[in-house]
């Protein structure tokens, strides 16, 4: 039995499709099946059904599963505290971003450099994606920090630390007629709306204020950020959903912006799982990434901050 087989075997069971794991693994299915084949040969007991169009654990595969994570968990822990012991900075940190977060204010680029010219022998990998999928990549270990907008609670194992909070509010175009200062979530649904795709926190915070209403909303329009958003509004193509910005910022871009009722508020936060072993250099990371972050935490609103 080795390592690489309980990997296999565990990422199998959480996609539950062997070529959704191959492609996780970055594998060949085909080397994938037979490295779980010969493992299920060494064991005597089959830990798959392939009976169905999804893979299922079998009973004896359910009783492995929790001991081959704590397996992996364990041989991770091991190496990091070798690390730890000897003060050797070493593998690799795997950071996810919501579009749009590398910002002047932010600049990621420039914290990432500084933390490579002084480990160099340490890689980074860095990926932009909805904060959904940051979200469960973070749950599955795929991703060791993440900054992400959210609509409500992390998971449980999910640490984070709020960067910037935000009301939303609704943008239409200057000459817009018929709306006042303000508009509830069930004349907001009258309008046809421009929001960010699905899964991200803005439009989850839309979708969960409509579904409180009753309410479906009409989203004609998605665009993969804030400023675009506005755009699409100061066109007259829809109500824009979007991030608090100061009153003469939305005059200059053509837009005024109304009071949603209830409020809804965005959070941007800095996430890590705390329930996997985190590796040294994703401590040090996420210590220079906090300090980065903390201009964030001021009261200007920036439109383009959260997602």
């Amino acid at each position: 039995m080795e390592l690489r087989q309980l990997r296999y075997f565990v990422t199998v069971a959480e996609e539950a499709n062997f070529t959704r794991a191959a492609a996780r693994l970055h594998l060949a299915q085909p080397g994938l099946s037979a490295q779980i084949r010969q493992l299920e040969h060494e064991l005597g007991q089959p830990l798959l059904d392939r009976t169905s169009r999804s893979v299922t654990l079998t009973p004896v595969g359910e009783a492995v599963l929790p001991l081959a994570r704590a397996t992996l968990d364990q041989v991770e822990r091991i190496t990091h505290t070798v690390d730890e012991f000897t003060g050797l900075l070493r593998g690799h940190v795997r950071v996810g971003l919501i579009a749009g977060a590398a910002l002047e204010e932010i600049d990621i680029a420039q914290v990432l450099a500084d933390f490579h010219r002084d480990h160099p022998q340490i890689g980074i990998s860095l990926t932009e994606d909805t904060s959904d999928s940051m979200h469960a990549a973070l749950r599955r270990g795929e991703l060791d920090i993440g900054v992400l907008s959210i609509a409500g609670s992390l998971d449980p194992g999910i640490d984070s630390e709020t960067v910037y909070d935000s009301a939303i509010v609704a943008a239409v175009a200057a000459g817009a007629t018929g709306f006042g200062e303000r508009v509830t979530v069930a004349e907001l649904c009258e309008h046809p709306l421009i929001c960010l795709p699905r899964g991200t926190g803005l439009r989850g915070l839309l979708e969960n204020a409509c579904t409180e209403a009753g309410l479906v909303p009409d989203v004609a329009f998605e665009a993969a950020s804030p400023p675009l958003l506005i755009k699409l509004a100061a066109h007259e193509l829809g109500v824009a959903v979007i991030p608090r910005i100061p009153a003469e910022e939305a005059a200059a871009l053509g837009v005024r912006t109304l009071e949603i009722d209830p409020q809804m508020r965005g959070r941007l936060v800095l996430a890590w799982n705390t329930e996997r072993p985190v590796s040294p250099a994703a401590k040090v990371l996420l210590g220079q990434l906090r300090i980065a972050l903390s201009r964030w935490k001021d009261p200007a609103p920036m439109f383009t901050r959260t997602r």
